[in-house]
């Protein structure tokens, strides 16, 4: 589903939106990024009726990243995250701008931020997010939300999915989850990396 022609209607607009916002935008700017491409993901998330099955399936062992669509010029990649009961991510960066919608069920996440003192990490607010609600995630100074965090399933007996724009194809980047006080590189890849 990762070319043009084979993405469902509501999916396609949003394409078209971020494609026309990013060809005006600076790529560093993830103040503008953010501001601009947040209405619409609100508007993609705001009727939960266009998402394939099979990129909205769970996995009994992890969470599941799906690739819905990816720039050819790599300003950016649309994700399906779907979360069974009890899975959650490791603490983790992003290290380009990105976009978070709940599509179905409720995240929990919870922000860090490194401690100047020390090595470490210092846990920030945990929240909820329910659909409608766009949170982001940004490495920029110019960015309050941070960059770092750790979101998992709301739900104890259910599935939850949210959609996320990132602002490059977040599943080939190198970045970084934080393990016992340790930082760790890591790239995701997409669970569909066969179908996409």
């Amino acid at each position: 589903m990762t070319r043009k022609g084979e993405l469902p209607d509501k999916l396609q607009q949003c394409v078209f939106g971020l494609e026309q916002l990013l060809a005006q935008l600076d790529a560093s700017d993830h103040r503008a990024a953010l501001k601009a491409a947040a209405p619409l993901l609100a508007q993609l998330t705001a009727e939960d009726d266009w998402l394939p099955l099979r990129y909205a399936q769970a996995d009994p062992d992890r969470y599941q990243q799906y690739l819905l669509y990816l720039d050819p010029l790599q300003r950016f990649c649309i994700v399906s995250f779907v979360w069974g009961p009890g899975q959650s991510t490791p603490i983790h960066d992003h290290t380009v701008w990105g976009l978070i919608s709940v599509l179905r069920g409720a995240e929990r996440c919870q922000r860090f931020r490194p401690d100047p003192g020390s090595d470490r990490l210092q846990g920030q607010d945990s929240y909820l997010l329910i659909p409608g609600d766009v949170d982001c995630v940004s490495p920029s100074p110019c960015v309050s939300c941070g960059d770092i965090h750790q979101v998992s399933n709301a739900l104890a007996d259910g599935v939850s999915v949210s959609i996320h724009i990132y602002g490059g194809d977040i599943g080939t980047i190198t970045r970084n989850c934080y393990q016992d006080g340790r930082c760790q590189p890591f790239v995701s890849g997409y669970s569909n990396e066969d179908l996409s």
